[in-house]
């Protein structure tokens, strides 16, 4: 797998976090802890891709 396909693959994974984190806040009763678990796997890729683009 080359770099641009990762971070393709990771920027979509992190499209699809962002989404279901916001359909969880907009839905009554969500978890707060996965809701805090969602954000924490978004921020790791989001950590990845700057990484991954910077070198």
């Amino acid at each position: 797998m080359t770099i641009a396909s990762h971070l393709v693959e990771l920027r979509r994974k992190h499209d699809s976090l962002s989404e279901t984190v916001e359909q969880a806040q907009r839905s009554p009763g969500s978890d707060a802890m996965k809701i805090a678990e969602l954000k924490k796997q978004k921020l790791r890729i989001k950590e990845e891709i700057t990484r991954l683009s910077t070198n």
